[in-house]
């Protein structure tokens, strides 16, 4: 039997830790480098859950697609002007963060 938590697993305990944010809290960690946009069409879990499996091959598509990565100097601007409620997760270091104010929600 296998130590390793399965996929499911894995994104069912990351949706515990899943939560609202401000932009202004994340402030030190943004400095930092050490936050990752992930675009409102992807699934929050999913990206995380592959970040911890450690996927190479799906972040290097999802960044070549513009879908998760840096965030831009005037979104930044925006977020903190607007003090934008995102969604977070931490993936050790990094802490992935999605604006859905957009999107509708299932």
């Amino acid at each position: 039997m296998s130590s390793e938590p399965s996929q499911n697993e894995l994104k069912a305990k990351l949706n515990l830790e899943t939560s609202r944010i401000h932009w202004h809290d994340l402030q030190t960690y943004f400095a930092r480098g050490q936050v990752v946009r992930v675009a409102p069409e992807l699934d929050l879990l999913e990206v995380a859950t592959e970040l911890a499996a450690d996927n190479k091959s799906r972040f290097q598509q999802w960044m070549s697609d513009g879908k998760v990565g840096d965030i831009p100097p005037d979104l930044a601007q925006a977020w903190y002007d607007n003090n934008t409620e995102l969604w977070a997760v931490v993936i050790a270091p990094w802490v992935l963060v999605q604006d859905r104010s957009g999107h509708v929600l299932h």
